[in-house]
């Protein structure tokens, strides 16, 4: 991954200037950003912003707004439970506690060692075979406490 030190580089300009052209270029850039370094530098955020003739509000707002965007990068594997009704109703809830006292995290965070991020994920699509989650985009269904455990001790 580059350092954030050339985020007001050659590459920045470059993804904006592959993306501007769009009707609503803010996203994708975004995207393509996180994409490019993994997370959005906070330096890139007024360089979009300017390029796209936004204030650095709207940028930051809409970067804060979706939980797809990290502000810092992940750690090495993500995993991501399904917080919807679907797979509340299965046990998702437990299954939440029990992944963030065993990863000693809450959500959007990363474990000290940097092995593993824990996000929330609202729906999946894997409702008949909640509680769901995704690692490292993986999905997985039916999952419960034994197949908890095999999946931190996986990305552990």
């Amino acid at each position: 991954m580059p350092s954030t030190s050339v985020v007001n580089g050659a590459r920045i300009r470059a993804i904006i200037a592959e993306h501007a052209g769009r009707e609503g270029p803010l996203l994708p850039i975004l995207l393509a950003i996180q994409e490019e370094w993994g997370h959005l530098p906070r330096e890139a955020l007024p360089v979009v912003a300017e390029a796209l003739n936004l204030t650095r509000a709207e940028v930051f707002g809409v970067a804060s707004f979706y939980h797809d965007l990290r502000e810092a990068p992940p750690g090495r594997h993500v995993l991501r439970l399904c917080r919807a009704e679907a797979c509340q109703a299965v046990g998702a809830a437990a299954l939440a506690e029990a992944a963030q006292a065993r990863l000693g995290i809450g959500w959007g965070e990363t474990t000290a060692d940097g092995a593993v991020t824990l996000e929330p994920v609202f729906c999946l699509g894997l409702c008949a075979c909640g509680p769901a989650a995704l690692v490292d985009g993986r999905p997985v269904g039916r999952l419960d406490a034994l197949g908890l455990d095999a999946l931190l001790a996986e990305v552990r």
